[in-house]
Formats: structure tokens, sequence, C-alpha cells
């Protein structure tokens, strides 16, 4: 009987009642909410849904992110257990010691190692590449001064910038934060990856991919309170045909130029390009096929629950998280109020031309928030069409904001 007892106690205290903390239950109903906006709203459920479950596994059970430890055999036998937490601090320390007979992994839990290849920009790169597989970038090729609204947009990384430096984060750690402006999640990931911000990474893209999730009710009450019911009501004319020379011209000329002006663009911009070059030179179409769908969604499932994964209470409850949360709303905010600010000085210059909507779809939420655009445009007046418009700032917006993450590695020597 006494064995019975023992057992069932043991048991009993395996169970995750024993181990999680409070902070680990509120972060699990906040991992259901997330779910319920992605189900039952269907606010960017292919990537809130991976997000949200990542969350509910590490605060149920934290040791699906535990720390990967590495062991050493030396010549005579002894094991050595290494600390390092990066693969260049592991290169370091073997290169340290001599005599090594063996080498393997030990531990580590399973999105942990799906999260180093988020430390090494990997998957943000390969989001890009699909990125680029699945859109016509024939909008911005048509409408050039898109790419001016799609600048404008990102008024708000700067704006975010300086508020984190005033309220105590170092100047790398600002500069991570600050991306969230740009409503682009992969870039968030990698900027703060290249500039050393892995601790704060979990909170910076679960801000970043929540406020893309949250484009269709952050946006409409800033475009809405900063233009006229008749600005709104604006038609746009008819975009110009785009030719399969300018569209195959068109990633290779962008890449060309813009990283020979910023060389640590070259793995966002250059895997944006190359899976758009893909999707318009028409002879590699099994590649595009597979950079769209297939691979896409792979990367997507990994980088979000590796992402959600990160999110465990010790690492998620404190101050500075609530910091980077509210400093991308606020960038946020200030993105879409001067994309908007930005439309209504072009509606002035082209006489009445350009809806003021259109300049909000600069952040790089793509396509949700050009559909934005197009949904607060149709609620003035249903016969407005301003989706294919408003997908030229958008793409720019993609641009600008990895743009803006390389002029923060080239101003903080980061390569």
């Amino acid at each position: 009987m006494e064995y019975f007892v023992d057992t069932f106690t043991n048991l009993i205290h395996q169970t995750a009642f024993f181990q999680l903390t409070w902070g680990n239950y509120l972060m699990v109903a906040v991992a259901c909410f997330f779910l319920y906006l992605a189900i039952r709203h269907e606010f960017e459920p292919l990537l809130l849904v991976p997000i949200a479950f990542g969350m509910l596994l590490v605060n149920l059970y934290p040791d699906i992110m535990k720390e990967i430890s590495y062991v050493v055999t030396d010549a005579a036998g002894e094991k050595v257990h290494l600390e390092a937490t990066s693969v260049a601090d592991l290169v370091r320390d073997l290169r340290a010691l001599d005599n090594i007979a063996g080498f393997k992994v030990e531990g580590g839990g399973l999105l942990r190692f799906f999260y180093i290849l988020d430390e090494y920009s990997i998957l943000p790169s390969l989001i890009f590449l699909g990125v680029g597989a699945m859109t016509d970038f024939g909008p911005l090729i048509a409408n050039p001064k898109s790419f001016l609204l799609g600048a404008a947009a990102q008024f708000g990384i700067y704006i975010a910038y300086l508020l984190a430096i005033v309220l105590g984060f170092n100047n790398e750690a600002a500069a991570a934060i600050s991306i969230i402006g740009g409503a682009d999640g992969p870039t968030s990931i990698f900027l703060a990856g290249k500039l050393g911000q892995t601790e704060l990474m979990g909170p910076i893209a679960v801000a970043a991919y929540s406020y893309m999730s949250l484009v269709p009710i952050i946006q409409p009450p800033i475009m809405k309170l900063f233009t006229t019911e008749e600005e709104r009501k604006i038609k746009m004319g008819q975009l110009r045909p785009v030719s399969k020379l300018e569209k195959i011209l068109f990633p290779i000329v962008v890449t060309i130029v813009v990283v020979l002006i910023l060389p640590t663009t070259a793995p966002l911009v250059g895997m944006l390009m190359l899976g758009n070059l893909f999707r318009e030179c028409g002879v590699v179409k099994q590649l595009t096929e597979t950079a769209s769908n297939a691979l896409m969604y792979i990367v997507v499932i990994l980088l979000g629950t590796s992402v959600g994964a990160s999110t465990s209470a010790e690492a998620f409850l404190n101050v500075a998280t609530l910091k980077i949360v509210v400093l991308g709303l606020v960038a946020f905010a200030f993105g879409t109020f001067a994309g908007v600010i930005f439309g209504k000085i072009m509606c002035k210059l082209t006489g009445g031309k350009v809806n003021p909507l259109i300049g909000s779809a600069g952040v790089s939420a793509v396509p949700m928030a050009a559909r934005v655009s197009q949904k607060v445009g149709a609620e003035a007046d249903p016969t407005n069409f301003l989706l294919m418009h408003a997908m030229g700032p958008n793409v720019a917006g993609v641009i600008g904001t990895a743009v803006a993450a390389g002029t923060f590695m080239a101003i903080f020597g980061v390569f």
C-alpha cells in the first residue's frame, strides 16, 4: 500500500500545478486571449496562432525552452560542461580547450533549437524570401511616389528610438525596440539579434506581431481622426499597366542600389527581392511555389512558436517588457499618423488626386495595412476602391523598415 501511495504522491508532484507561478498562469490566460483573437476574429491567424501556442507551451512546461548544454570529453576521459549560450560563445570556449576527445549536446528544449534560428536571423530572412515571392510590386512601380508615403510611415521608428533612450534603454536596445513602429515582426527579430539584444527579443517580437495582428483595430481611429469625410471619399485614378520587363528589373535594381548604399540591409532586402524575382521572371515556377507556400509556412510555424516560447513569465512579466509594449504602440501610432499626414500633403499638392488614407499603409504589415485603407475608404464611399493604390506604400514600407534597420546597424558598426 505504501508503494502505491508514494507512487501516486510522486506523480502528483510531477504535475505542472506544483511547478508554476501566478505569472505562468497569467501568461497562459494571455495566450488563450491571443488564440481567441486569432481564431474568433481572424487577426493574422497564421502568425498569432503559433505565437500564442508557443506562449502557452512555455508557461505550462518551461523546460521546452531549456538552455542547450555542451559537454566536452578530454583525452583523460574527464567531462567539461560548457556554459555557452550562443554559437559564438561555444566556438570561443572550444578554442580555449586542448586535447578534445569527444563532444556532444545535452539537454536543450525543443523550441530552444528553433529559437537559435531566430537569434541568427535565419528565419526572419526566409520570411522575407516568402513575402517577396507572394507580393506584387506592380502598384509601387506604377506609382513611385508611394516610396515617399512608405518613408513617411517610418517616422514612428525614430520617435520610439528617442523615447526609449529617455526611458533608460541603451542605444542598441532602443534601436531594436523602435523597429516595432514599422509593424514588421521579422525585421524586429533580425535587428534585435544583430544588435545583441537577445534578452529583449521575445517581448520585442511579441509586441511587433501583436500590433501587426491588431492593425484593423489600431489604425482606423487614427485614420479617421486626421482625415475629413471628403478626403476619405477621394477616388484615385487607375494605375498604369506595368510591363514584365519593369517587374523583372525592379528587384535587381533595388537590390543593387540599396545594398550599395547600406550593405547591412542585404540579408533582408536581398531575400525580399530574390523572392520577388522568382515570382516575376517566370522561369522558376517551382522555386516561386516553394518559397511562397511550403517554405513560407514551415518558417512561420518555426518562427511563431519559438517567438511565443520566449515569453515565459520570468522573462516577460517585468517593467522593461511593459515599456517595450507601450513604446511599440506609440511608435506604431506615430507611424500611422505620419503616413496619413504625408498623404494629406500629397493630396494638397496633387489637387486632390491622392486619398490620404493610403498613407497609413506605409507600415510594413503586408497586406493587412492596405486592406485597412481599403476598408476605411469603403466605409466613406462603398464604390471607392483603394486596395491597389494602398499596396504601393505598403510594399514601400517593407523596404523602408529594412532600410531603417540597416541604418541602425551601420550607425552601431554591426555587419
